[in-house]
């Protein structure tokens, strides 16, 4: 009841009426969620902070097209799902994904042994979620990070119920799977 409640304060009415305070207040509002969503997508910095501003571009110009103001959030994440997918037809001859990991913040109190496991850890996790393919990575980080319901994933990549859900298990067991993997140990070569 307090999401719906949150939605409904949105100043969306005033930004497309022009309102410079609305669309600062919608910019602080969705920039660091759509900017981690995307970051995820991509796993570039740069390009990631190029599609947020595209994403808001977009929606400055078509808000006139939004039907209804309380889903402002998903249809905000559904331009940039569709900047991800633009961006990655253009580049499909290339690999859009790139390898490296931002560093992780570490906890000051951590001990230097922990910390460095923690950052294995992530980027061991981070490198299986990044072999999943876009449509799976995308409605896993939907799902569990942005915690956007089915219904509205489907809104967001475009795409039917029952396609987010088969997507949406499909990508779990494949995540689940290249985790194990990840976290065996790996045969050594038999010496002659």
């Amino acid at each position: 009841m307090a999401a719906v409640a949150k939605r409904e304060l949105l100043p969306v009415p005033a930004a497309r009426a022009g309102s410079s305070e609305a669309w600062d207040f919608l910019f602080r509002r969705y920039q660091l969620p759509l900017y981690a969503y995307v970051q995820e997508l991509v796993g570039q910095e740069q390009l990631s902070l190029d599609l947020v501003q595209e994403t808001f571009i977009a929606a400055a110009r078509h808000l006139g097209s939004l039907r209804e103001d309380r889903k402002f959030g998903s249809w905000l994440f559904g331009i940039a799902h569709q900047k991800c997918v633009q961006h990655w037809r253009r580049h499909a001859r290339e690999d859009p994904l790139d390898p490296e990991l931002a560093d992780s913040a570490s906890d000051p109190g951590d001990i230097p042994g922990e910390a460095l496991i923690r950052r294995e850890q992530e980027a061991a996790f981070m490198d299986c979620l990044q072999q999943l393919p876009p449509a799976h990575r995308s409605v896993l980080l939907l799902h569990y990070l942005e915690e956007f319901p089915i219904e509205e994933i489907a809104i967001i990549t475009g795409t039917p119920i029952g396609t987010v859900k088969s997507r949406l298990h499909h990508a779990r067991r494949s995540l689940r799977a290249l985790l194990t993997r990840s976290s065996e140990p790996h045969p050594t070569a038999p010496t002659p």
